[in-house]
């Protein structure tokens, strides 16, 4: 056997800088840390997120700088661009800027209800639907199965006109008159809107808190005897907020979609208010000869969906890329 002759030197503990040479660590990172950084890495979805917080800003504030109001009329009847009015005028002379702004808030607004009423709704069904199992969960998503199988846009259509009227009678009472200033025809696609579209939110989120239920950490929690309400609030559904964000974001452009087609049919927002769907229809007489009065609320319509669309698939795959 070859013998080695080995220093002292050579036995000498590693140096404080030596070991941090070798020891090459990944920091640790929090899953939303994670999340937003692959979020951050998607051009497009960072593209159309500036996108949409300009338009965002341009609703809220635009109609500031404007001096004209959304229902004021004028002797100008559908006039082109010009320093006065800088998209021009409709077909009462009304200034179409400012009312552009006014469609796009009533369009925002309706998306960012419909979500919040969607996820009350749904979380609140599914998280139930989950947690208690059983035939209570079989019963109660045979009725979301029996939901989704009725064509949601007729019933839609139908309640709007059903609501309009009952909606009107209840703005007189003096209790309820505050409403009056939001209109029976926007708080009735509220309603309507809400009433479908929760169903997809409720399934995600059962689906999630059940795969989470078997996971060890909450077997764990339930052995030491937490309550079954601490569980659902600290451990499942806070690990299904992925899902859940996931969910929301694709809500909203189905919501700003349908007010849209509601209103372009009559439905929607009552008159004088504007909605992009009711420019469009007004535009639809003179289409042929002021062709960019109806392009102007079209293309406002397809930017606001485009940017949701593309920043919800930006988000589903940030946050769960099991899903890519």
């Amino acid at each position: 056997m070859k013998k080695y002759d080995i220093s002292e030197d050579e036995l000498a503990l590693a140096s404080v800088s030596e070991k941090e040479s070798i020891d090459q660590m990944r920091p640790s990172v929090t899953y939303w840390k994670d999340a937003f950084a692959r979020f951050r890495r998607n051009k497009l979805a960072i593209v159309m997120f500036f996108l949409l917080m300009c338009i965002i800003l341009m609703a809220i504030f635009g109609p500031i700088f404007s001096p004209y109001t959304y229902k004021g009329q004028s002797r100008d009847v559908r006039q082109g661009p010009s320093l006065q009015h800088w998209l021009g005028t409709d077909n009462l002379g009304r200034d179409q800027f400012t009312r552009l702004m006014y469609g796009t808030r009533i369009s925002l607004l309706v998306g960012v209800v419909t979500m919040v009423l969607v996820c009350l709704i749904g979380i609140t069904y599914g998280a139930v639907a989950a947690y208690v199992g059983g035939l209570a969960d079989n019963l109660m998503m045979r009725f979301v199965d029996l939901m989704m199988t009725i064509p949601s846009m007729l019933i839609i259509i139908l309640l709007s006109v059903v609501l309009r009227d009952p909606l009107e009678s209840l703005f007189n009472n003096p209790t309820f008159s505050g409403l009056a200033t939001v209109g029976s025809g926007l708080i009735s696609i509220f309603l309507v809107l809400a009433l479908f579209n929760w169903l997809g939110m409720a399934r995600s989120v059962r689906a999630s808190l059940l795969m989470n239920r078997s996971q060890e950490y909450v077997l764990a929690s339930e052995a030491m005897g937490a309550r079954s309400k601490w569980v659902l609030t600290k451990h499942l559904l806070p690990n299904s907020i992925g899902i859940i964000i996931i969910s929301a974001t694709g809500v909203v452009p189905g919501a700003i979609m349908t007010e849209s087609f509601l209103s372009f049919i009559g439905l929607g927002v009552s008159a004088p208010m504007p909605s992009l769907g009711s420019m469009a229809n007004t535009a639809l007489n003179g289409i042929v000869s002021y062709p960019q009065n109806m392009l102007y609320p079209a293309f406002l319509i397809s930017m606001i969906i485009l940017c949701f669309n593309i920043l919800g698939d930006a988000l589903r795959d940030a946050l769960d890329p099991k899903m890519r």
